[in-house]
């Protein structure tokens, strides 16, 4: 896709990327940047086609660049979640009016009081390197993926689904969630065939994890909202205790019984409802939200823990990875730095071309993140073993939590049913109750 003013020759893949090269004169200069964005099985393909292209022309080549696109949309085997999306690769350097290319950078020179220019040690001139666009700007790219989420969401609304997307993470919407890890094609690939993989593996664990959190979350909220509203009740003199309305409930409910297994089963639950109180010692309100507070205390805590875990696993999975293709391919580099001819040079980077822009990016990676200290393999798969084991460990406490926060809501509903029929006649209770049966 050509902005107006771009030779229409550059319509051909091969021609544009061949020009795109010739034009940069260091050998590791970079050429494009690269998107990979995930279209959406709720649209047709057709559809998410005409979003993607409607979206590359008012974001990238309306802005000067030249895009290329390609739609992939592989086929699944049984059980497979399909995965349509499309890759973007634009160019880097603006387009002059007259269609060459246009500079990346422009020296702004540093001067002195008097306006003069500055020079180094070395005599040079200094100068700060000044980008041309704006495109590289982490802002900028915030501001693609806002604009991709808005685009698919406006789609969704049109066609009625009550489905949306966010660019954000769960830390920016507020959502106390751990995040998965990103398992890439072969690993789906291999879990399609039944093949269990370690980010899988962790990846179960993680949503298995967030559907618990979030229903313990919810029961949580509700049982403190429910406390709340009903403390003025229970405060008033001569209040009930717990117990006392609990046996009014139940005796309610046995008063109506059709059957002696549905009175059994209101015994059980009645039996169940006192004996936890009778165990934690909660005799008033305040004992049960002072209980209600340590269990979200708890929960809270274990929470924290697992997304703390959760993060050093993820980060742990990206050094290892790095360090290993670092290690693995250094020798590739140390026998290009040992080349000392230019065309001998250019040879040996052509053939191995992909195995040295590996070695880059791991070298960079690991010099970001570990600032100056060594790497440490073994280390760091120790460190990563250890925390899995701990990840596991820790998943299954929310389940005790989750069970509690179960009976919070059983002696609520109790209390909470025996507190409106005793504001109720006693023919209001049974004609209500006639019509609950």
């Amino acid at each position: 896709m050509l902005p107006p003013h771009a030779p229409e020759i550059y319509l051909d893949r091969a021609t544009l990327w061949n020009a795109v090269e010739s034009c940069e004169k260091h050998p590791k200069a970079q050429l494009a940047y690269s998107f990979d964005i995930a279209m959406q099985n709720e649209l047709t393909l057709e559809e998410n086609m005409e979003l993607a292209r409607k979206f590359v022309q008012e974001q990238f080549v309306a802005k000067g660049m030249i895009a290329d696109l390609a739609f992939h949309s592989p086929e699944k085997e049984d059980g497979g979640i399909p995965n349509p999306h499309f890759h973007v690769m634009t160019t880097m350097r603006p387009l002059n009016p007259d269609g060459t290319w246009g500079q990346k950078q422009r020296r702004e020179y540093l001067l002195d009081e008097d306006g003069n220019r500055i020079r180094d040690k070395n005599g040079d001139y200094m100068f700060n390197a000044v980008h041309t666009t704006d495109w590289h700007e982490p802002e900028t790219l915030e501001h693609w993926r806002e604009q991709w989420a808005a685009a698919v969401n406006t789609k969704f609304e049109e066609k009625g689904l009550d489905v949306r997307i966010d660019h954000r993470s769960y830390v920016r919407q507020g959502l106390d969630l751990i995040p998965t890890v990103h398992e890439g094609a072969n690993v789906r690939q291999m879990e399609a065939k039944g093949i269990r993989t370690e980010k899988g593996e962790l990846n179960r664990w993680i949503k298995a994890t967030n559907r618990l959190m979030q229903d313990v979350r919810k029961k949580i909220k509700a049982l403190f909202v429910w406390m709340a509203e009903v403390k003025e009740e229970l405060s008033k003199p001569q209040t009930p205790s717990l117990a006392d309305l609990l046996i009014a409930y139940y005796n309610q409910r046995n008063a109506g019984a059709w059957s002696n297994k549905a009175r059994t089963g209101n015994l059980k639950q009645f039996a169940e409802a006192v004996n936890y109180l009778t165990e934690n010692k909660l005799l008033t309100l305040e004992d049960l939200q002072e209980r209600l507070s340590s269990v979200s205390e708890e929960f809270e805590a274990l929470s924290g823990s697992m997304k703390k875990k959760s993060a050093r696993i993820k980060e742990l999975q990206e050094l290892i990875r790095e360090g290993e293709n670092y290690q693995r391919l250094k020798p590739v580099h140390t026998e290009l730095d040992n080349i000392k001819f230019k065309k001998q040079r250019e040879k040996f980077e052509t053939s191995h071309d992909a195995e040295l822009r590996l070695f880059y990016a791991a070298r960079r990676i690991l010099k970001e993140k570990l600032d100056g200290k060594p790497i440490a393999l073994k280390a760091w798969k120790q460190e990563y073993a250890q925390l899995k084991t701990e990840y596991a460990e820790l998943s299954p406490q929310h389940k005790p939590l989750r069970e509690e926060v179960i009976r919070l809501r059983q002696v609520q509903n109790a209390v909470d049913t025996a507190l409106r029929r005793r504001e109720q006649p006693q023919e209001v209770q049974r004609k209500k109750h006639e019509m609950e049966l």
